[in-house]
């Protein structure tokens, strides 16, 4: 999978400087999340979960996390704790245009 760094800007690339020749598009509303990692488990042992349950998943947590614009995957980051102590993501690697 090809990367970039999460340094490079719209300045620094020609494909995102094209998409944003128009400003009609910074007012459109795109959808950001993140997927921690994931797991499986069978009905009955999700059914036996219950308030302060703890559901592991594969991922560690110096792994990166995927993060998705609209459902598609645009890059990686690390989790953070923000101001407030609100979680957030450090983008580290962005997804090249023709990966996505």
């Amino acid at each position: 999978m090809e990367t970039s760094s999460a340094q490079e800007t719209v300045g620094d690339n020609p494909a995102i400087q094209k998409a944003f020749i128009n400003p009609a598009v910074y007012n459109v509303k795109v959808g950001v999340s993140v997927k921690l990692g994931h797991t499986t488990f069978r009905v009955h042992r999700m059914l036996r979960l219950g308030r302060g349950a703890v559901v592991e998943f594969n991922q560690k947590i110096d792994d990166p996390v995927e993060i998705y614009a609209n459902n598609i995957l645009i890059g990686y980051g690390e989790v953070v704790v923000t101001e407030g102590d609100r979680i957030g993501v450090k983008l580290t690697e962005l997804v090249k245009g023709d990966a996505v």
